[in-house]
């Protein structure tokens, strides 16, 4: 294992640790409909999470994947 590998992994880690915890996290409030973000239409705020979640899930894996 390269020197330079153990930040691309450790990066990698926390990006899909985060982007799972955020789909769930939204998915949960979703199902329960409570709100994801106050005064925010529920919506939006679902969508934007949504995204930001699959993002930070994306570039998890592919800072994995480049490793």
């Amino acid at each position: 294992m390269e020197l330079e590998s153990v930040p691309a992994i450790f990066v990698g880690v926390v990006f899909t640790l985060f982007g799972v915890g955020l789909l769930l996290w939204t998915g949960m409030r979703l199902r329960h409909r409570a709100p994801v973000a106050d005064g925010v239409n529920q919506v939006a705020s679902a969508t934007v999470a949504t995204v930001a979640g699959v993002a930070a899930l994306g570039i998890g894996c592919w800072c994995l994947a480049s490793v």
